[in-house]
């Protein structure tokens, strides 16, 4: 494994252990060069995902974009890593399960939609206002008035 800091090719590692949902394991590693400490996390991957955008270009699937979105959604929100970290593995386990080898980015998107409808009813309505595109404030205002409170909220 690479190092982060230093580049340097190999790294020892020094504790293993599964995360809290046991869907990866999590590796602390030391830089044989810099000395540098590090953590990595190792998931199973079921098979290769083509996400076919809305332009009809396709991409490998990115667990880190799902990651991304729902973290600036949830951002300021108080929502402990660890239930975004569930809510993105369960994401993943189920677009892995759906036995395709492409999805298109629009069952993503509703898959995150769902997740966060029902762990925060704010990180939903910001993700919501990006998604569905709301051109103006009645969009939003309209989508706001539908949404419970659910979740932290």
């Amino acid at each position: 494994m690479r190092c982060p800091f230093c580049a340097h090719d190999d790294s020892q590692v020094k504790d293993s252990r599964p995360t809290e949902d046991n869907t990866a394991i999590r590796r602390r590693r030391q830089c044989e060069s810099c000395g540098a400490r590090f953590t990595t996390f190792e998931r199973v991957q079921l098979r290769e995902i083509t996400v076919i955008k809305n332009d009809e270009t396709r991409e490998p699937f990115a667990r880190s974009k799902i990651e991304q979105s729902v973290a600036l959604a949830c951002r300021k929100r108080g929502i402990a890593q660890e239930r975004l970290d569930q809510l993105v593995s369960g994401i993943q386990r189920r677009i892995e399960t759906l036995g395709e080898s492409e999805i298109v980015s629009k069952a993503i998107g509703e898959m995150v939609m769902d997740g966060l409808r029902q762990l925060d009813s704010v990180a939903y309505i910001r993700f919501a206002s990006v998604y569905r595109d709301f051109g103006e404030a009645r969009d939003f205002e309209e989508f706001a008035s539908s949404v419970r409170d659910v979740g932290n909220s």
